[in-house]
């Protein structure tokens, strides 16, 4: 043990102490030892007042008799008082203090098993003792399975309703001495662990020639990989390797969101983790190479697990989603003079970066953005110069579409280096293809609204043998952002069309939620109508969540709810995505949304900024990211490349009619509404189709 944690553990040790008589009033009341006022009151709680003309002496004449204690029932112990004898040492953390000054809120937090629990009070030590009691909750009722095997150092490795926010089946909690077979689709992925302790660091690791990064099946995890031993990754492997030197390596991160990395060495090689404190980053460093070189894991909860891509995984998935999650949010922070611009406050971040090799270290960001706000309907364009949805993931997809027509006039530039750097290339008939190689993954700092987003992340208790989710019903259903306010609603089965007058005489606008939207590209592609006639269907690699990443519910909302759909045009297919949290997750940011969205992509000198009540900029000036700006670029474009074009049709006149004339497209995109519809989870809402019958004269 180093000197640091001693003095954690010593410094926590006091801190129990100090709080021992939270509830019982004399601890506060003085020093001195307890004594009764000679009436008797006080009931031997508080110590008699020094009389005046005392002068403070003991020895005054009005110095109250001591009187032998009558015995009483001993108090109970409170709970930081019990969980110090479970877990002795524990750090209790300051995470934030909000309110006035005369009416504080101190939130601490505790870390028990790789778990983080919270504790709000008026005091430090109130919030100490809430958060030991809401620790103290997880060990005596397990508030789900896995958390109990999680605590008797066993993995639960079960596939679940999707429909439930009871992750874990109950039953399995009492088969704690039996050796349970692996199910066929395990949630064990090979070295793959992401639990909120346990998982991997931040770039790839090495890994033994030979070894197969595809869900390679684990050997039976080692003896020291058991929680129930009382070591954590650190303590481990300090055994098997003695004398280790752990390093700092950065600090990185928003005031709330604080990301540090710590790097250890061993055999040669280096292994990093990060986390929102130094003594997580060692525990996740330690992890890495724990995997690396001696395939241990430590145990983990199956719905913080990543779900990997079907086919080529280039990447630890654990490893790759620290990865770019980190690269958006320090591109961010460099866009925003780390995090100080007044652009910088948000609630939702997203991007998007690409890879185009086996190596995370070569990833570029391609885009950031911010926002969770739609369009007021009085505000919307008959000309395509605002934009509907600046919802963080929405503005980065638009983003990325930027991008490609970016990439594909380098295509076509006479500037051999240009040429070279594009990342498209000629396909064999017509239309041109992504490299080899390169992939687009998605990152948002938390679950897209809708259906993604629709589960309670601390309920799922071991007594509800139904899932008593009020929402049950709606689950998987689609669902509509409403304007002017955050959240979302079920659709309605009828009225899914929108009117123009109907919408201006104030008629809410309903706009189809994140997740609905993320469904639809794992269907279409994010390359869009337009796009589709120059290349073929573009799909996200990845999708990764800063914060409420729930395995079962995102692999719902993403793909799993249309996964009967049939008959989709040739090139077009039901994506399956890796699905990732991070290991370091963001904390919940209460309060209210800023009105603005700012976005970014490669190329661009700073961020622009959009007001998304009104669609544009605060001068009333038409974002680049609007219908009619990539319209114009679709259209230079097209008279470029109108010999290669996959889709061959006259010079449309109206952006409507060059979206319609992608045949395929409208195909697929109808084909999936239909799948939505036969499951029975509502109808596609559409917005006024005036919003697109514009040309560029317009």
């Amino acid at each position: 043990m180093d000197v640091d944690e001693e003095e954690n553990m010593s410094s926590s040790s006091t801190e129990v102490k100090e709080n021992r008589n939270l509830d019982n009033v004399s601890s506060k009341e003085g020093v001195a030892v307890a004594e009764q006022l000679p009436n008797g009151s006080g009931g031997g709680s508080r110590k008699r007042p020094l009389e005046e003309g005392s002068n403070g002496h003991t020895h005054s004449k009005f110095r109250a008799k001591k009187r032998k204690k009558t015995p009483g029932p001993v108090l109970p112990k409170n709970a930081l008082m019990q969980l110090n004898e479970i877990k002795p040492g524990l750090q209790y953390k300051l995470l934030s203090q909000t309110g006035p000054v005369h009416a504080p809120v101190f939130v601490m937090t505790v870390e028990v098993n790789g778990q983080l629990f919270e504790g709000m009070g008026p005091t430090k030590k109130k919030a100490k003792l809430n958060a030991a009691e809401k620790a103290l909750r997880s060990f005596v009722q397990f508030p789900n399975a896995s958390e109990a095997h999680l605590a008797m150092g066993r993995t639960l490795t079960v596939n679940t309703d999707f429909t439930s926010d009871q992750a874990d089946f109950p039953d399995m909690l009492f088969n704690g001495f039996e050796t349970p077979a692996a199910p066929e689709d395990s949630f064990y992925l090979g070295s793959n662990g992401s639990s909120s302790l346990n998982s991997l660091g931040e770039y790839p690791l090495p890994v033994p020639p030979g070894s197969n990064l595809v869900q390679a099946p684990l050997p039976p995890p080692s003896s020291f990989s058991s929680p129930s031993s009382g070591k954590n990754p650190v303590m481990i492997l300090n055994e098997l390797r003695p004398g280790l030197k752990y390093d700092f390596v950065s600090e990185s991160g928003e005031s709330h969101a604080k990301n540090f990395v710590m790097s250890v060495t061993v055999d040669a090689q280096t292994f990093e983790g990060s986390g929102r404190n130094k003594k997580l980053a060692k525990a996740r460093a330690a992890q890495a190479a724990l995997s690396a070189l001696f395939n241990m894991q430590l145990d983990q909860t199956p719905s913080r697990q990543p779900i990997p891509r079907e086919g080529l995984q280039l990447h630890l998935p654990q490893v790759l989603a620290d990865a770019v999650s980190r690269l958006v949010v320090d591109k961010f922070s460099e866009l925003t003079d780390n995090f100080t611009s007044p652009h910088a406050r948000r609630k939702v971040l997203a991007g998007v970066v690409m890879t185009t090799g086996t190596d995370v270290k070569e990833a570029q960001v391609i885009c950031v953005s911010t926002g969770t706000k739609c369009i007021n309907g009085e505000y919307m364009s008959d000309r395509g110069l605002a934009l509907n949805d600046c919802h963080a993931e929405i503005i980065a997809r638009r983003s990325l579409i930027r991008y490609l027509y970016t990439q594909l006039e380098f295509f076509l530039s006479n500037n051999k280096e240009e040429h070279q750097k594009s990342i498209f290339v000629r396909c064999d008939k017509r239309g041109y293809r992504l490299k080899d190689n390169v992939q687009f993954h998605l990152y948002i700092s938390t679950s897209p609204c809708g259906d993604a987003r629709i589960f309670s992340p601390h309920e799922a208790g071991v007594e509800d043998q139904g899932d008593r989710h009020p929402n049950r019903k709606a689950r998987g259903q689609l669902r509509t952002k409403i304007e002017s306010g955050e959240g979302t609603i079920p659709v309605r089965s009828s009225n899914t069309i929108q009117t123009w007058d109907g919408v201006l005489q104030g008629e809410r606008l309903l706009t189809m939620s994140c997740s609905d939207k993320i469904a639809r590209w794992n269907v279409v592609g994010i390359q869009g109508s337009l796009m589709s006639y120059f290349t073929e269907p573009i799909y996200f690699s990845s999708i990764i969540l800063g914060s409420l990443y729930h395995a079962d519910h995102l692999s719902r909302a993403m793909y799993q709810r249309i996964a009967d759909i049939e008959d989709l045009p040739q090139q077009f297919t039901l994506n399956r995505p890796l699905l990732s949290g991070i290991s370091n997750a963001e904390a919940r940011q209460p309060g209210k949304a800023p009105n603005f969205s700012v976005n970014w992509a490669v190329g661009d000198q700073a961020l622009e900024v959009i007001n998304a009540t009104t669609g544009k900029d605060d001068m009333g000036r038409a974002s680049r990211l609007c219908k009619h700006a990539l319209y114009s670029r679709w259209v230079r474009l097209h008279s470029k490349l109108s010999p290669t074009l996959r889709i061959k049709v006259s010079k449309p006149s109206s952006y409507h009619e060059a979206k319609q004339a992608a045949v395929e497209y409208h195909s697929a995109k109808q084909t999936l509404i239909k799948a939505f519809h036969k499951a029975g989870l509502g109808a596609w809402v559409k917005k006024p189709i005036e919003q697109d019958q514009f040309t560029l004269n317009s």
